[in-house]
């Protein structure tokens, strides 16, 4: 039996909402076609649509609702797209674009003694919440590397909370920049991120599609320097069956409104045509390209 999530006309948009829908309200004078039922993760208005707002525990929950049929767009990082039959040939999911990208952190507090990812052996540490991204990606990565930390499932909140309290030594955050929680926290104590350039390369030759050396810059959180890390794509993904035109004008929202919606997110400032028809192996929906081929940077 089906289960009883959003209908088949729904719009799943999870984080990505904070950057489509607030533009997406004001991108048309008239409904797009096709879709008379939007549920979509934050507040905004199409005209003359119906819009439904639900939550997400994130990447991977949003590849099941897409999976199943309950979702029509979901934000989703690269390395769990990979991890699933959406990215294979014949998949009636594909991208609308890539957002932004995702950083790997590994948050200790200043005085910790763990150095190295392999230090986290043994200790207590949070991996995100289920079905999340940050758990499948610190999973990926405790798998490569071969680390058995003991493992709890909470959110960012509850993460940083926990940290703050000594009730885990560490803390994995897989999100853009910054990350409110770990911000917020080092507003409050000394953190440090856990240096993680071994991991990333390792991550990188085992899946170079997914994992890319990066670097957390020393202006992202108050007080802690400059970090080598991993990031990984993000990438907006709808359902193929998608009326052109409806997919054509969301990708014009996501870059028209990017501008506007980086005050509030942060994120959204990577958003920028030049890198969003980078989707990887997983391929563009035709009203996608059509937005893309229209507006080609010059």
């Amino acid at each position: 039996m089906r289960s009883t999530g959003p209908s088949r006309r729904a719009a799943l948009l999870g984080a990505a909402g904070a950057f489509v829908v607030g533009s997406l309200s004001g991108c048309a004078r008239d409904p797009a076609p096709g879709v008379d039922r939007l549920v979509i993760a934050t507040a905004g208005r199409l005209p003359g649509q119906e819009v439904v707002t639900v939550e997400t525990g994130a990447s991977h929950d949003n590849l099941i609702l897409l999976d199943r049929g309950d979702a029509d767009l979901g934000l989703a990082n690269l390395d769990s797209i990979l991890d699933t039959d959406i990215a294979v040939e014949g998949s009636r999911v594909s991208a609308v674009g890539r957002l932004y990208d995702s950083f790997v952190h590994l948050v200790v507090t200043a005085d910790s003694p763990i150095r190295s990812l392999g230090d986290i052996e043994g200790a207590r540490v949070s991996m995100g919440t289920v079905n999340s991204g940050t758990e499948f990606t610190a999973g990926q990565i405790l798998d490569v590397l071969d680390v058995r930390p003991e493992e709890l499932r909470l959110d960012q909140a509850d993460s940083a909370a926990a940290l703050a309290s000594g009730e885990i030594d560490a803390m994995f955050s897989l999100t853009g920049l910054p990350t409110p929680a770990i911000a917020d926290l080092a507003e409050e104590r000394p953190l440090r991120l856990v240096d993680l350039s071994d991991a990333a390369h390792s991550m990188a030759s085992t899946y170079p599609e997914a994992y890319f050396p990066a670097t957390i810059p020393a202006t992202t959180y108050t007080g802690i320097p400059a970090c080598p890390t991993m990031s990984i794509p993000n990438l907006l993904l709808c359902r193929e069956e998608l009326p052109d035109e409806l997919v054509r004008r969301i990708t014009a929202a996501m870059y028209t409104g990017a501008g506007r919606l980086a005050e509030q997110r942060p994120e959204a400032a990577q958003i920028n045509v030049r890198t969003g028809i980078s989707t990887g192996i997983v391929p563009l929906h035709p009203g996608a390209e059509q937005w893309y081929r229209e507006n080609k940077p010059a």
